[in-house]
């Protein structure tokens, strides 16, 4: 039994070893980046919600700013790609956990689940995919106290060497996602004979990026 119990903590150990490598190459990788611009074509498509696609400018400096001004109101999830890279490289706020392989965009990829350290933080639980060979974060999963669950997939092309993805799909819980000021809407209320009954319960959010300026002095 002692022998069986020693066992099981070197292979914890072992999984927890390779989660903290995975990520650390990950971190290593979004570190080539010092600053960028970008321009960003933001298209959502959130039930019971009508609005236009939105042309953005994002501008990114380390260690964790960033702007972005649009010609129009966009909808984004509050936690978003940059919230998920600070919060990476911060290792003292989470605890990383090895939990399997999963195929995603054709590759296999290591699974990744984020305990945070904080019980009373505003993120729940994060588990990303990574393709191990690149150090990319193909796909992630955010789960908040105030927006739910948001799951994110990335496309990358020309920049993909510094981490940064062409193209961001975000899926959303409807129900608890928050609608910016200025966008007026119910999303709770029930269906009326003018509305469709069987209203999805999860928004898509794109943002395609071009124009990549990076590391500019």
């Amino acid at each position: 039994m002692f022998r069986l119990f020693l066992l099981l903590c070197v292979s914890n150990m072992a999984l927890g070893q390779d989660a903290n490598k995975t990520v650390s190459s990950v971190i290593g990788h979004l570190n080539r980046v010092k600053n960028y611009t970008v321009d960003a074509k933001i298209k959502s498509d959130i039930p019971l919600i009508k609005i236009l696609p939105v042309k953005a400018k994002i501008e990114f400096k380390q260690p964790d700013e960033i702007k972005m001004k649009t010609q129009g109101i966009a909808i984004l999830p509050k936690k978003g790609f940059t919230d998920l890279a600070i919060m990476l490289k911060n290792k003292a706020s989470y605890t990383a956990i090895f939990t399997g392989y999963e195929v995603v965009q054709k590759i296999k990829a290591e699974s990744i689940t984020l305990l945070p350290s904080n019980d009373a933080g505003e993120i729940v639980l994060a588990k990303i995919w990574v393709d191990t060979d690149e150090a990319l974060i193909l796909k992630s999963q955010i789960t908040t106290r105030t927006n739910g669950t948001v799951v994110a997939n990335y496309t990358y092309g020309k920049q993909k060497e510094f981490g940064l993805p062409d193209e961001l799909t975000f899926s959303v819980d409807v129900k608890k996602f928050k609608i910016p000021k200025g966008v007026v809407v119910d999303i709770n209320r029930s269906a009326s004979p003018e509305e469709p009954k069987n209203v999805s319960k999860t928004g898509k959010i794109t943002i395609q990026f071009s124009n990549y300026n990076i590391n500019a002095l």
